[in-house]
């Protein structure tokens, strides 16, 4: 028994330290000199990255933070062998990332929304979903020309893909935290929107 927790508790923490490492500070800081949570809206994130460097440099952290999400995942599949059958670890593993994502030890705690990482978390869980996600992502965003609008429905649409391709319980399950969380996440967002100067995409 004491194994199996040694095995969740590393997956965990391991998982977190990865989704901490902040990819769109550290680009924009050895690009620029600036500090991005002092710049926009403060995130770390691919979007707000984008305001400073433009769209080149918005991809890049986006396909970055999505590798770094999908990291852990696959790691956890692949060497932990506890509590395997109800796909338990894997979702730890995404749920340490998309928090560390967001709360990153290395930065006082103050990170981006997760939305990069946490579709690359669900990619590694069950491809077909991931990929869907993203998809569906990227014609929202097109349309509305809003990003916080395409991650807010993906990823509220994301537990309900996983239960279409008949995934673990788990993994639905944490679709629809992880929903929950970033939507969260996209409280001033969600704001704006309302009030109808939240920032376009183009």
């Amino acid at each position: 028994m004491l194994n199996i927790f040694v095995q969740l508790g590393l997956t965990v923490l391991i998982a977190y330290l990865i989704g901490s490492i902040p990819t769109g500070y550290l680009i924009v800081k050895a690009k620029t000199g600036q500090d991005i949570r002092t710049i926009g809206s403060g995130s770390t994130g691919a979007t707000n990255v984008k305001r400073v460097l433009g769209k080149k440099w918005f991809f890049t952290v986006m396909v970055l933070d999505a590798i770094k999400g999908a990291l852990p995942v696959f790691l956890a599949k692949i060497f932990v062998s506890a509590c395997s059958q109800i796909g338990l670890a894997p979702v730890l593993a995404a749920v340490a990332v998309i928090i560390g994502h967001s709360k990153p030890c290395f930065l006082n705690f103050k990170g981006g929304k997760s939305v990069a990482s946490g579709v690359g978390t669900i990619i590694a869980l069950n491809p077909v979903a991931g990929i869907t996600i993203a998809l569906i992502w990227s014609v929202i965003t097109y349309f509305t020309r809003y990003v916080s609008v395409g991650s807010i429905c993906a990823l509220i649409l994301s537990p309900f893909i996983m239960y279409f391709l008949n995934a673990p319980i788990a993994y639905i399950c944490y679709c629809a935290i992880g929903a929950v969380y970033i939507t969260y996440l996209h409280r001033e967002n969600i704001k704006r929107l309302i009030a109808g100067n939240e920032n376009k995409v183009r």
